[in-house]
């Protein structure tokens, strides 16, 4: 019976380390590692599989001893402590959850000083072969645990028990099942400090503890030992954390990340700041004043090219016509200073471009008609730039703007002395996060003087 759980045992923990490999490269291509971390990044392969684990510690022998013999001394606390055990191993994970590992433990099982037992020495030389879960992993708890973790394991062990005292003294090979816990923690990016408690069953045993009984062939002993031990964990790889803190990130997220970026670009440009009926992407002159026909390029329209958008020309005359003589051209006047000072008529410009872009030619064309009907008028030509770059980088930028403006109405015929610049550095009325809400601000406007 107890061969068969033997058996079982170790068919179990080869099953899920096989089963655990399948999946994992069945499901490679869908899977990006990054790290905790979220500002360290793990890309593909980089995950680190393979662990060299040391430890040391106290082994005990349970059972079965001979009478007069015994591990525990009764008179100390957990019944005395002793180093007397190290191990070195090896551990490759398939994928984050599952993995196998290999010990070598060495033991030098002897009676504590004062406990009252009589005197022996066994030599234990264990090699265990395992299934390793990683439970933070499997329970996906692995962002609340933080730098902790849990690795249960199991599986087999081939052992020797030599006693170094007694009437008996040749070497007796042994084998059983194996199984334990391993909280850890990550102390540096790669290292981790971890804690292990094992329980060893000996399914083939002769010898006791002591050393001083050997049975008989056909009567296997049930041996047990319990082995207590802390020691460091060093993963080996490319990446830059231990793997046992890796988190698994579905590369399906990222798409639909992607895909949600896209779908707000895609509504961004959608967007009509000026409610034309235009998306800001095709227009052109993305200032045009509600109401105002425009074509589809955003412009408002102006068949007649004097600077003035016909809708609006064909209300000022109307309104021209209501009234007398006498207030006709008050009215015309006011009604366009009004037009230009409050930012109807506008320049703009291309990201850290000084020179306005090429539909912004009709609104500049707007004011040089204006001026050179109203000859005893001047304008302040204002600059802006948008809140990207240095203070004092964008106060010369809108200076800059504003001259260039300004060059422009001078070589169509305006006298330089009815222009006076004004560089207002940044305009942060808007989001500056938004590329087509930093379009609006990267302008020139006017104001009749």
């Amino acid at each position: 019976m107890k061969n068969r759980l033997l058996l079982l045992l170790t068919i179990l923990c080869f099953s899920l380390a096989i089963n655990a490999q399948k999946k994992n490269d069945k499901n490679k291509n869908n899977l990006e590692l990054q790290a905790a971390e979220q500002d360290k990044e793990l890309v593909g392969e980089t995950f680190n599989r393979w662990s060299i684990e040391a430890s040391f510690g106290q082994s005990k022998g349970s059972k079965p001893y001979t009478d007069g013999y015994y591990a525990n001394n009764p008179g100390t606390f957990f019944g005395g402590i002793a180093i007397n055990t190290f191990s070195l191993g090896a551990r490759y994970m398939f994928s984050p959850k599952f993995g196998i590992k290999a010990n070598v433990n060495i033991d030098n099982l002897q009676e504590q000083n004062g406990s009252g037992s009589l005197p022996f020495q066994m030599k234990h030389n264990q090699f265990t072969a395992e299934g390793v879960v990683n439970l933070t992993r499997l329970f996906d708890i692995q962002q609340q645990s933080g730098r902790f973790g849990l690795l249960f394991h199991f599986g087999f062990n081939v052992s020797s028990m030599t006693p170094g005292m007694g009437p008996q003294d040749k070497t007796e090979w042994n084998g059983g099942g194996v199984a334990g816990l391993s909280p850890q923690f990550r102390i540096f990016k790669n290292v981790s400090v971890f804690v292990d408690f094992t329980v060893n069953s000996n399914l083939r045993q002769h010898y006791n503890w002591d050393g001083t009984t050997f049975s008989d062939s056909n009567n296997n002993l049930t041996g047990s030992l319990v082995r207590t031990s802390i020691g460091l964990s060093v993963a080996l790889g490319k990446g830059k954390i231990h793997g046992d803190w890796a988190i698994i990130k579905d590369k399906n997220d990222a798409k639909l990340d992607s895909l949600n970026k896209k779908i707000g670009e895609i509504e961004g440009l959608m967007n009509d700041s000026d409610k034309d009926g235009v998306p800001d992407y095709l227009d052109v002159e993305n200032n045009s004043i509600a109401g105002v026909a425009v074509d589809t390029k955003g412009r408002m329209v102006d068949k007649n090219n004097n600077g003035v958008p016909d809708q609006l020309e064909k209300y000022v005359d109307n309104s021209i016509s209501t009234n007398n003589d006498n207030n006709k051209n008050a009215i015309n006047e006011s009604m366009l200073e009004q037009f230009i000072n409050e930012g109807y008529v506008a320049a703009y410009f291309d990201k850290n471009k000084r020179q306005p872009t090429n539909g912004s030619s009709d609104n500049i064309g707007f004011i040089l008609n204006y001026l050179r009907n109203n000859p005893t008028k001047s304008v302040d030509i204002i600059g802006y730039a948008d809140e990207l770059g240095n203070t004092d980088y964008n106060n010369k930028l809108s200076s800059d703007r504003a001259q260039n403006v300004k060059d422009i109405l001078v070589k169509s015929g305006i006298d330089a002395s009815r222009l006076n610049i004004v560089g207002n550095g940044v305009d942060n009325s808007v989001d500056k996060n938004s590329e087509y809400a930093r379009r609006l601000v990267r302008k020139v406007v006017f104001k009749i003087k």
